[in-house]
């Protein structure tokens, strides 16, 4: 006869974990105090890994992660775990982990800029930005340091009676309700490790299979600033840069050959160095279309105006046509537009980017359209960027804790 002893041996019962479910710009993730988290997770390594994997419900091999908080999406697959940080003049370190899907994978290799909107707001909520540095009224700057790719960011986070401020007026396509506008600003967000072009070229030959493109070369701008990113004209590939998710997602082959210019660019950027590393490497680099301003259709049903856009992208995100714009890439977006001679510069009409908006560029998505900001210049024949600005909003869905069944790799601190 099996005992209450044993059924709890064989079948521990399951931990909780404080966390918070927040939606940052068009993205949302599960939260989390790096104190709060069970010590065996609290460094980097396959129990964290596991934690964060199980909390959203990864791998799934029915893509739905019913059985976590994942929302089976690349935007909604996310975690984030948060320090007070000991690094001078910052606030609060910043740590992201994209959580695939179908496999046990975690990837570590970059930044989710869409949910740096949120990472202010936590911080102030959680303690972990002094006291002193938020009004009672105002605008709290939050100094974040991002530890994925070790660069500043600054968010500027609204705040009414000494607490955060998240309703507002503030639309963002891709977002179906108002809120609070959080101004975040990536400030030298290229590679510190290289060259923000790792080619050295503005513009590349990008060597892929014959399969891919008659004559096995795509032109591609590829640019490593906010994210590493693989730009590629829409019409090269047949496309007219305002497709929606459905053309794109439905389309079996689309995606491979999507894919396998993904890990050449990877490696034609010294990301790795054969193409068969790209499958543990998802995350990095984007790769995106562009094109010249069209009228179109928004996913919403909003009519776009071509007048109203500099040029129009389309960016994929974990192997799916993302929903609206990963805000990274929209960084890369922005610097590659300040710089004249790369594609996504000639695709806004060169001379004329930047029209609609001065000193930004405003780019249509499938959700509607973004506008960000960026200060490039020359020194000494190589390009820099200072500084890139974008608005978002935050808001937490929900918060108390997550549950997780006991595991050898996630014992109870």
């Amino acid at each position: 006869m099996t005992t209450s002893t044993d059924q709890k041996t064989k079948f521990p019962p399951q931990i909780k974990v404080p966390a918070t479910y927040m939606r940052g710009g068009t993205s949302k993730g599960v939260f989390f105090n790096l104190t709060d988290l069970p010590t065996e997770a609290q460094v980097a390594g396959a129990a964290r890994d596991a934690l964060l994997l199980r909390v959203i419900g990864s791998p799934d091999p029915y893509g739905k992660q019913t059985d976590g908080m994942g929302g089976a999406t690349s935007s909604t697959s996310k975690t984030v775990i948060l320090a007070k940080s000991d690094k001078a003049d910052h606030d609060v370190d910043y740590l992201f982990g994209q959580v695939a899907i179908d496999r046990p994978f975690v990837d570590w290799s970059g930044n989710c800029g869409n949910l740096t909107a949120a990472v202010g707001s936590f911080a102030i909520s959680n303690g972990l930005v002094d006291s002193s540095r938020i009004p009672e009224n105002g605008i709290a700057v939050v100094r974040i340091w991002q530890k994925n790719i070790g660069k500043t960011i600054i968010a500027h986070v609204p705040i009414t009676n000494g607490e955060v401020q998240e309703t507002g007026e503030f639309e963002l396509d891709g977002v179906t309700f108002p809120a609070a506008e959080v101004q975040v600003e990536f400030l030298d967000p290229a590679d510190g490790d290289g060259a923000m072009f790792p080619t050295g070229n503005l513009i590349d030959d990008l060597i892929v299979p014959t399969d891919v493109v008659a004559g096995g070369v795509l032109q591609a701008t590829m640019i490593n600033a906010g994210i590493p990113t693989v730009f590629i004209n829409a019409a090269e590939l047949g496309y007219t840069g305002s497709e929606l998710q459905e053309a794109i997602n439905g389309d079996v082959k689309a995606l491979a050959m999507f894919e396998t210019i993904r890990a050449h660019g990877a490696v034609q950027m010294g990301l790795i160095k054969h193409i068969d590393e790209a499958a543990n490497r998802q995350h990095t680099p984007k790769v995106a279309i562009v094109a010249a301003p069209v009228d179109y259709t928004s996913s919403s049903g909003k009519a776009i105006d071509k007048n109203t856009i500099d040029l129009n992208v389309r960016a994929l995100s974990m192997g799916k046509l993302h929903h609206a714009m990963m805000g990274t890439a929209a960084v890369a977006i922005g610097t590659a537009a300040a710089i004249p001679g790369t594609l996504v510069s000639l695709a806004a009409g060169e001379g004329q980017s930047n029209a609609v908006n001065p000193g930004f560029v405003t780019f249509g998505h499938p959700s509607g359209t973004l506008k960000v900001g960026a200060e490039a210049s020359q020194v000494d024949g190589d390009w820099q960027v200072n500084k890139a600005v974008m608005s978002r909003s935050a808001r937490v869905l929900m918060e108390g804790w997550v549950r997780v069944p006991a595991d050898p790799l996630m014992s109870e601190s």
